[in-house]
């Protein structure tokens, strides 16, 4: 199979990229670009730890062909932080609510609760609870999790 160019946004930096046809999203960024905090958990989109976020939506990365992103911008959790290293506002959460366990699923959790965040600032716990759904945590009640992201919203951070 013949390579195809990938111009896309990741993480706010313009790129373009090489990759065979049937690279996944979770591949591309984790072995070809070195972002390892996007987790491969059991890459059938049942587990969440590989969420991204695509053109403002959060997606299963294990199954995402990468060349679907071409053209689109792509936010990996090492996006959040800022240029000087700064945690995002739900990545401090994350950390002052102790909503961390073994840490497999916290990207997927942060990302899908950012992913939120942008999109309804100030969320029930239904919603946040929706929003989270989809990933799986095998460490918690999603309790803690559920009031970081709730911490992180705009009532309650400020």
């Amino acid at each position: 199979m013949g390579k195809i160019e990938i111009p896309f946004n990741l993480n706010g930096k313009d790129l373009s990229v090489e990759v065979s046809p049937d690279t996944l999203l979770v591949d591309l960024l984790r072995d070809h670009l070195g972002l390892t905090g996007t987790k491969a958990g059991c890459r059938e989109g049942e587990c969440g730890a590989c969420t991204v976020i695509l053109d403002g939506n959060p997606v299963n990365s294990c199954i995402l062909p990468a060349i679907k992103v071409m053209g689109k911008s792509v936010i990996t959790i090492e996006g959040l932080a800022g240029e000087n290293g700064e945690l995002d506002v739900i990545q401090k959460s994350f950390v002052n609510e102790f909503a961390v366990q073994c840490g497999f699923c916290t990207p997927g959790m942060i990302m899908n609760g950012k992913a939120l965040l942008d999109r309804e600032p100030n969320p029930d716990e239904k919603q946040i609870r929706d929003a989270i759904s989809g990933v799986l945590c095998r460490c918690t009640g999603y309790s803690k999790i559920v009031e970081a992201i709730k911490k992180a919203s705009v009532n309650e951070a400020g």
